[in-house]
């Protein structure tokens, strides 16, 4: 059967590191096939509609989504017949995430999908990888957008910075923030999140339980529903080790819940791979059983990074998101204008640089008797932290930015030729940063993956007061930049803060009354 390459799959070995011989053939592998949208001038007419900000397009249902937009029956037969052909289980299929997870062994994926694994090592450690393009029959080009999970490489970054150690309990919690502590200082609306789900998406780690009851005990609220949601096979597992990924965990929830502790918090454990990231948003964004209305994303890595496939498949998943209302909030990376990539050159994290991503810098808050006294871009140098920010290499510019400019360091004013990264900005500075509980300690965490939950909670408040969820707020928030505090000082590196939107801070930190406003009243029905 003779195969040719699947377009946008191709792959190089991570910076550094070097094959050291063949996959074992017998270790069993877990792949995600996604099938091509249903073409429907309908599905693109909404997404146009939301785009322009039409206040009148209301959110889709889930239920109605999957019968117009999910897989067509032939196509997952399709895969099903051509798994058979070559010995593979097909784990699980879901028709409305267009999804079907095929698992079989290295020699079996090696032949199916013309691909040689080896096994990689590297400056960051050892993962399966492999080189080039996924290889596919004829007849499934048609219907294929991409094939995740052959490589098992740590796809993503969390996106959170630990303040410096002090030298006493009191000194290391100066200057920071509970959480409900900046819901006031940024003006949230005084809804509770009642109604409302918050989806967190995690690549890693875990929460206790203990540590939940403990942390919204300490700060006098109560504590909200977290339940778990395993996706292709992760789990709630702490590692016990609060630098690692728990101290993410932690941060997302209760943050989440602290602002908004009448939402239900939805937390999606999955590996750390192309393929987990994308089940897990998929896995929210469709989920009829918890339904949330917003998802927060604290995870990424820079957009050379990233296969044009994976990104791709994340992109569309969210804008079905949009059409079915459900605000996606991520944070935009906490290496400055470089994210990391040490080429001297600009770059911008994804999926953040998703246009359907609402995306979350960072800022360094200081505040005196229930005010902010002082707002600045967070920067204290790409090493220890910056907010990230900067201009897309792949996705074109959206409509709501179109005609804005940017300010590099120097002072020289650019137009914006591409999507730019973030929209907006919150406390991300550790050393005015959130306080929270990890692994049986209290601890001060700051980073972009703050901003994110605080972004999401404050849209679950404005959605508790709606009978249907605002969804995607950007093409509105543009139309009123006034709405957000506007950050004019400061620099993420290439980048500088200036009136209006710019590359480190985007159109301010939120003011969440005028923000409530600015989305405007509830849709017609």
């Amino acid at each position: 059967m003779a195969h040719r390459p699947l377009r946008g799959s191709e792959r190089e070995p991570l910076p550094g590191a070097r094959p050291v011989g063949n996959a074992d053939p017998q270790e069993r592998v877990q792949v995600s096939i996604l099938l091509k949208r249903q073409s429907s001038a309908v599905l693109v007419g909404h997404i146009a509609r939301l785009e322009r900000g039409d206040r009148q397009a209301r959110p889709m249902s889930r239920e109605d989504f999957a019968r117009q937009f999910g897989a067509r029956p032939e196509h997952l037969a399709a895969i099903r017949t051509f798994a058979a052909a070559h010995g593979l289980a097909v784990e699980h299929e879901h028709a409305a995430r267009r999804t079907v997870v095929l698992s079989g062994t290295v020699a079996q994926c090696n032949a199916a999908f013309g691909v040689d694994l080896q096994q990689f090592e590297g400056p960051t450690g050892s993962y399966r990888g492999r080189v080039g393009a996924v290889q596919l029959p004829e007849e499934l080009h048609e219907i294929v957008d991409a094939v995740l999970g052959l490589d098992n490489r740590a796809q993503a970054r969390p996106h959170l910075r630990r303040r410096l150690a002090r030298t006493t309990d009191a000194a290391a919690g100066a200057g920071a923030f509970a959480p409900p502590q900046l819901a006031a200082l940024y003006h949230f609306p005084a809804q509770s999140g009642q109604g409302q789900t918050i989806a967190i998406v995690e690549l890693g780690g875990g929460f206790r339980a203990p540590d939940l009851a403990a942390y919204f005990a300490k700060i006098g609220v109560p504590q909200p529903s977290v339940r778990a949601v395993a996706v292709d096979g992760a789990a709630n597992e702490p590692t016990g080790d609060p630098n690692g990924p728990d101290g993410e965990v932690a941060l997302d929830i209760e943050v989440a819940g602290a602002i908004a502790p009448a939402a239900k918090i939805a937390v999606y454990f999955a590996p750390n791979t192309d393929a987990g990231f994308l089940d897990a948003v998929t896995s929210a964004v469709h989920d009829t059983i918890n339904r949330p209305s917003v998802v927060s994303i604290s995870w990424g890595e820079s957009e050379s990074g990233w296969t044009q496939q994976a990104m791709m498949a994340l992109d569309q998943a969210f804008q079905e998101a949009a059409v079915l209302g459900v605000t996606i909030c991520v944070s935009s990376g906490d290496s400055g204008s470089s994210d990391g990539v040490n080429d001297s050159a600009g770059h911008v994290d994804f999926p953040a640089s998703s246009s359907y991503a609402l995306a979350c810098g960072g800022t360094s808050l200081h505040a005196s008797a229930g005010r902010i006294t002082s707002e600045t871009v967070w920067n204290d140098g790409a090493q220890a932290g910056a907010s990230g920010g900067g201009i897309s290499t792949v996705f074109a510019l959206p409509p709501w930015q179109s005609g804005l400019q940017l300010t590099d360091a120097s002072g020289k004013v650019l137009p914006l030729t591409k999507r730019g990264v973030p929209d907006v900005s919150g406390d991300a500075d550790p050393n005015t940063g959130y306080l929270v509980r990890v692994d049986g300690a209290d601890t001060v965490i700051g980073g972009t993956s703050a901003v994110a939950p605080l972004w999401a909670a404050l849209i679950a408040r404005i959605n508790s007061g709606r009978q249907s969820p605002v969804g995607l707020i950007q093409p509105l928030l543009y139309q009123a930049p006034g709405a957000c505090n506007d950050i004019t000082k400061g620099n993420n590196g290439k980048y500088a803060a200036a009136a209006g939107w710019d590359a480190c801070t985007g159109l301010g930190s939120p003011n969440g009354t005028a923000i409530a406003a600015a989305l405007g009243p509830q849709a017609a029905s």
